[in-house]
């Protein structure tokens, strides 16, 4: 059967000689994977730049909830990012993101306030023009609350982190801070270092790795700090 549904492309593989395999967030379907044919040959319907990552789009698929790759009849770019894949500071938080929902979404079914949360917090980062360098803190935090561990104040985090012997400097000025980024909205202006920036972030990855099985290492954690640096 046909559905009309939106995406967001989380990656791909490639699949043979000119296919990929993609893994697209669906706001229908949830995560779901789609093999798409030709895509990387110059014959084929649809343009691999459809695939990048974290790319908005629309699309008219098959699914069959007995089978765990499906097929899209159409596919095409929902809003096509202005500034997001050619700003590097834009581009190495988007890449770090992306990382993170690929080791994160694992839901495979509707869920339309997460949908719209991931989708307008990606328009917002492409829209944006100034106050954009806290962002990733900011939708880590706003993001624990879909996966069902949001903290209600940075003591709770440092809580948990020490009761799993998790040890990390955490003073007054970072707990001030991290509150801060706890209440924030994407809007709001929150001046920081970029030492303490990058200190927060870590913070908030054991965070992550204390509530997440595997969530493991990010590996495009450092790309980011050397780009904000």
């Amino acid at each position: 059967m046909l559905h009309k549904t939106r995406g967001i492309v989380i990656n791909y593989i490639r699949y043979r000689e000119t296919s990929i395999i993609a893994k697209i967030y669906t706001e229908k379907f949830g995560i779901q994977s789609y093999i798409e044919n030709g895509v990387r040959s110059s014959k084929g319907k649809n343009r691999i730049a459809l695939f990048q990552p974290l790319t908005l789009v629309d699309m008219v698929l098959y699914h069959d909830d007995k089978k765990e790759i499906h097929r899209i009849s159409e596919i095409k770019a929902a809003y096509p990012f202005k500034t997001l894949p050619y700003d590097v500071y834009k581009s190495s938080i988007a890449m770090f993101l992306d990382e993170v929902l690929n080791k994160t979404l694992k839901e495979s079914n509707e869920n339309a306030v997460l949908f719209d949360f991931l989708y307008h917090s990606f328009i917002f980062l492409d829209e944006t023009e100034q106050h954009f360098e806290n962002f990733h803190l900011i939708f880590l935090l706003k993001y624990a609350f879909f996966l069902g561990f949001l903290p209600r104040d940075s003591n709770e985090i440092m809580a948990q982190l020490h009761e799993a012997n998790i040890i990390i400097p955490f003073d007054s000025g970072y707990k001030t801070l991290m509150n801060q980024l706890i209440a924030a909205d994407y809007q709001t202006p929150l001046g920081m270092s970029r030492g303490a920036r990058n200190h927060l972030l870590e913070v908030i990855i054991l965070f992550y790795q204390l509530h997440i099985e595997d969530f493991g290492e990010v590996k495009s954690l450092q790309v980011l700090r050397e780009v904000l640096s």
